[in-house]
């Protein structure tokens, strides 16, 4: 929906905000503004007008008594609802969602976070107490970054623009180590540069006096251990499906054009088949899909005959190699952070082209593999990350023997009982979500789009993470559940096909046609002030066995690129 930003402390920091908003304008095009607490704080906002779109609901946005301000970016679905409940303790002068959080803010208190249902990072200053209040969604669908020193306290939506105030850009070379040895983006609290932090999701951070403070509000296996075993399976099929529909249906608010991204596979089919019973016709809504003119990665057969059904416009979005240079630098520069490689540089065109049409939301079907144990790693209880992989992606060989010192591979907390519980646990909060979260909130955003993932919604996941194993994988196939609730609304071919990993031609592309913009990008490093990180002649072995057909994975390929991109 937006960007945020500001700085706490006794400076004057309208420079140093004017930079901060200047390097987010893509996350909110439609209105900048700034609040100044002399000699306490400056906040920024830009705004991506979604609900509301009259001047009333520009941030930041205070309270009709001016004793709290807000920055707010993301959205609070069941805001109708919160609204009608508050009518009687506060006067609305707008329709946003934006002045119900406020609202119910001012009410409940840090209580209010449990009754919100949304994707939200959001911070509100107490102008009498001085004091600041920021809040992370559930999952941390929507970002929080943050630096602290003994002078002051920095925040936005993005890394970018925490730098541009001045802190120092230095690689964080623990998260760098375990990134290339391991393919760890990082715990939630961490980012791939010293000194910068995230607010992780389910938290809530206060500050006052200088001092911080932050908290958990979300505990996610209290909430999925209140949910009682359901013996009979057509119960537990209908209270998914209204789940599902209902998630569906709230993310369709908004005041302006909605439109769906879709691939050939079974949670876009979902995603379509019950957005036609919530919305009663989809004909009209906008589809977007990628392909790349390769036949054994391309999607269209399905995603049309899908689209046939519904009837809905799909847009066809061509990703070609010679585009994958100059996409790779500007998406790295929009990212911050390395990200998934060439798929994710397919997945922007789409909010390219929906933003070039004046679509501003775009619903994606993220997040049902980890809560019905989609991946093929969860049948067989791997520790594994990636689907589809016998071989180890990763090449710790390429590292230095004295970098390889700052490797500790993560371990991840084990809540549950359940092997195959914990898993998910793990890909929900700490490996895959968060990172798919990340890649997906920045490309759309560099185009001033927004991602709405219904398929998190927390009623949705909390249900479908306590279900048993058995309502989750039959057949050797899992998102039984899910399958079998489709069934009716689509083809057997879709409903009960094995999951493909969603893929383009990154690894023939890379070895080809892009041959000479990997090789710029390991010179480049064995020239760079990080070159003491690597082993010259490894990279070069490893290059070489991949052009001669070594190919089977991509990845510690594209993570040389990657690397030299964001930081030489």
């Amino acid at each position: 929906m937006c960007g945020i930003s500001g700085l706490v402390g006794t400076g004057d920091y309208q420079s140093q905000l004017n930079l901060m908003l200047l390097s987010q304008t893509h996350r909110g095009p439609d209105f900048t503004g700034t609040f100044f607490d002399n000699g306490f704080i400056a906040l920024g906002h830009n705004r991506l007008s979604i609900i509301d779109l009259s001047q009333n609901a520009n941030q930041p946005f205070n309270d009709i008594s001016g004793r709290y301000i807000m920055v707010y970016n993301g959205e609070i679905y069941n805001y109708l609802e919160l609204k009608e409940s508050l009518k009687n303790d506060y006067n609305f002068k707008t329709s946003s969602d934006s002045e119900v959080l406020l609202a119910a803010f001012i009410k409940y208190g840090k209580d209010c976070l449990k009754m919100l249902n949304g994707m939200f990072s959001f911070v509100i200053w107490d102008n009498l107490k001085k004091e600041l209040f920021a809040a992370r969604d559930r999952f941390g669908i929507k970002p929080f970054y943050y630096y602290k020193n003994k002078d002051v306290f920095i925040f936005s939506s993005e890394i970018k623009a925490i730098h541009s105030t001045g802190v120092n850009k230095k690689p964080n070379e623990i998260v760098w180590s375990n990134y290339f040895a391991n393919g760890s983006y990082g715990l939630p609290n961490q980012t791939f540069w010293e000194d910068i932090h995230q607010l992780p999701g389910s938290h809530y951070l206060e500050l006052s006096d200088n001092q911080l403070k932050l908290t958990k509000w979300y505990d996610f296996e209290t909430n999925v251990s209140r949910h009682s075993n359901i013996n009979d399976y057509e119960e537990v099929k209908d209270i998914y499906k209204n789940l599902l529909i209902d998630s569906i249906s709230l993310r369709f608010r908004a005041d302006v054009p909605v439109g769906f991204n879709v691939s050939g596979g079974l949670d876009s089919s979902a995603l379509l088949a019950l957005a036609n019973v919530s919305q009663k016709d989809i004909s009209k809504i906008e589809a977007f899909t990628f392909y790349t003119g390769d036949n054994k990665y391309d999607e269209l057969p399905w995603v049309e005959q899908i689209i046939a059904r519904y009837k809905s416009p799909l847009n066809k979005v061509l990703l070609s190699s010679n585009e994958v240079p100059d996409l790779s630098y500007f998406i790295s520069k929009i990212q911050d952070e390395p990200f998934g490689g060439i798929p994710t540089l397919a997945y922007s065109k789409l909010f390219a082209s929906a933003s070039n049409k004046g679509i501003k939301v775009l619903l994606d079907g993220q997040g049902m593999d980890e809560q019905l144990a989609g991946y093929d790693y969860y049948r067989n209880n791997s520790k594994s990350t990636i689907q589809g992989v016998k071989k180890s992606p990763f090449r710790k060989n390429i590292l230095h023997a004295s970098f390889i010192e700052n490797i500790s591979k993560n371990e991840y907390p084990m809540p549950f009982k359940s092997t195959l519980k914990n898993l998910q646990y793990r890909d929900l909060f700490y490996t895959k979500i968060p990172r798919a979260l990340r890649f997906n909130d920045r490309v759309s955003m560099a185009y001033s789009t927004e991602l709405r993932v219904p398929f998190l919604d927390y009623r949705l996941v909390e249900f479908g993470f306590s279900l048993s194993a058995e309502l989750k994988i039959k057949n050797n196939q899992g998102k039984w559940l899910l399958r079998d609730i489709i069934t009716n609304y689509v083809d057997s071919n879709v409903s009960y096909t094995p999951k493909r990993p969603l893929q383009t031609p990154q690894r023939e592309w890379l070895g080809n046609d892009l041959k000479d913009f990997v090789q710029h990008h390991i010179d480049k490093i064995k020239s760079s002030e990080y070159k003491s990180w690597f082993n010259d002649k490894e990279i070069d072995l490893e290059w070489n066995k991949y052009l001669a057909g070594d190919n089977q994975s991509s990845f510690h390929i594209w993570q040389l690129v990657n690397f030299s991109m964001l930081s030489t």
